[in-house]
């Protein structure tokens, strides 16, 4: 069987986790993300860093150096970025097959409202893009945990991810 497909054994990553600047309070944005992170298997993490204050310039510089620094060595990193390749969901489900068989710790980076510093872009294994609108980045956490959601599922074979859709 090939990759995505259902039935076959693939590899897991047993360290997965969102990197994300901002912190989530209660409301509708937590929510969405709880409802779709407790899904996962295995757990996704969710690692928060402080917003940077300043210029833009420095916002980004002082938000890269907190998001770098909490990375762990040897990370995969998958940074969200409008100018990064936005796949459908079934291409994201053979992705994030083939990052869990690297076998490193996967970190999603998302940026806050001044979005990712060059450094944390240049540092990034891989750009991904939720597509060419521009989200809030509190709301793409939950956005994020949904659409791995569904590529889990559509790697099991689970019916959650409906193909026949246009």
């Amino acid at each position: 069987m090939g990759a995505g497909q259902p039935g076959r054994r693939r590899t897991v990553a047993r360290d997965w986790a969102i990197l994300a600047v901002g912190r989530l309070k209660a409301g509708p944005e937590e929510a969405l993300f709880a409802q779709h992170a407790a899904r996962l298997r295995p757990a996704l993490g969710l690692r928060e860093v402080a917003e940077g204050r300043g210029s833009p310039a420095e916002i980004r510089r002082r938000e890269a150096d907190a998001l770098l620094a909490a990375l762990p060595d040897h990370a995969f990193v998958i940074a969200l970025d409008l100018g990064g390749k936005a796949p459908a969901s079934e291409e994201l489900a053979v992705l994030l097959g083939r990052w869990e068989e690297a076998a490193r710790p996967l970190r999603f980076v998302i940026g806050g409202a001044e979005g990712l510093d060059e450094r944390v872009l240049g540092r990034a294994d891989h750009l991904l893009s939720l597509g060419p609108l521009t989200w809030p980045h509190l709301l793409v956490r939950g956005m994020l945990a949904e659409q791995l959601y569904r590529a889990q599922a559509i790697r099991a074979g689970h019916p959650y991810h409906r193909a026949w859709r246009p």
